[in-house]
């Protein structure tokens, strides 16, 4: 795995709080890692025998978490990494870490409560306080407190309060904290556009980025009609860029496109709901 990540830095303190207690909050900016590098740490640790799950919000955002770190490792989705989602699945016997939708898991805890074969759960992005989330989240406290004292369970988010969520999980439940990355931002103004549709401005907008500005452009759009329809606009006067769309609707062959670099080494712009918020990285982007 790579340990270039701002969250290998505080590994070790997670791994040590996992080993004293049940539970632990992690609070860690976007860019960190925390995503794709505390799963597979704990898989080494001595009371780790069993599945690592790990809690997403979407359903882009589980696989591309999977496949991050079945890259990382050097094998595909459904070896050791995998994921299961309401329209996909990839897993195997030797799965060790499943990433899961948060719906997927509230069903997986109401049909076997003591969560059988696994060591401990994960709840990525907690600060989005999802149905589904918060009930995950609560089923997990019952089972461990019931029926599984020894299931550990880590919240991991990039801006909830460390201290409310320690205090849910248990009295002393430790905190860590791992500093991110921080860049340079630049503000610009491009004045207000009230006459114009939607897709209008925005095309615009991308228009001017992209001929004063380098690197990809990540756009947000409301949904799929305006990102189609910019997308148009864009390709009719970008012929030599990529424009992706990212949304819930794409395939899964699409959604990866957007979260990796073109092979031709093309400047690409992910035209995206607010899939892209939270979740997910996408690489080289300069201008959001």
């Amino acid at each position: 795995m790579a340990q270039n990540l701002p969250i290998h830095a505080v590994l070790p303190d997670l791994l040590r709080a996992l080993h004293a207690s049940t539970g632990a909050v992690l609070v860690a900016p976007p860019g960190a890692g925390k995503t794709t590098a505390v799963a597979p740490a704990l898989i080494g640790e001595e009371w780790c025998s069993g599945q690592v799950i790990i809690t997403s919000p979407r359903r882009v955002a589980a696989r591309a978490a999977a496949e991050r770190m079945a890259e990382l490792l050097g094998e595909k989705p459904g070896e050791t990494v995998g994921y299961l989602t309401r329209m996909d699945s990839r897993q195997g016997p030797k799965t060790r870490i499943l990433v899961v939708t948060e719906a997927i898991f509230v069903n997986r805890i109401v049909q076997d409560p003591e969560l059988t074969g696994v060591s401990a759960v994960l709840f990525d992005e907690a600060h989005e306080r999802h149905l589904d989330s918060d009930l995950g989240l609560a089923l997990a406290l019952e089972s461990r407190a019931v029926l599984r004292e020894d299931l550990r369970l880590v919240v991991m988010s990039a801006t909830i309060d460390g201290a409310r969520f320690a205090a849910l999980l248990g009295e002393q439940t430790p905190v860590v904290e791992s500093e991110g990355k921080a860049f340079p931002l630049e503000i610009k103004w491009l004045g207000a556009s009230p006459d114009k549709r939607i897709e209008d401005a925005m095309a615009s907008a991308v228009l001017t980025a992209w001929r004063e500005e380098q690197g990809d452009i990540l756009a947000f759009l409301p949904g799929v009609g305006e990102i189609e329809r910019t997308r148009e606009r864009l390709e009719a006067k970008l012929p030599d860029a990529l424009v992706l769309p990212l949304h819930g609707q794409v395939d899964p062959a699409g959604q990866r496109a957007t979260i990796r670099r073109d092979p031709q080494g093309r400047r690409r712009i992910v035209l995206a709901t607010a899939i892209a918020e939270t979740s997910l990285t996408i690489p080289d982007v300069r201008v959001v």
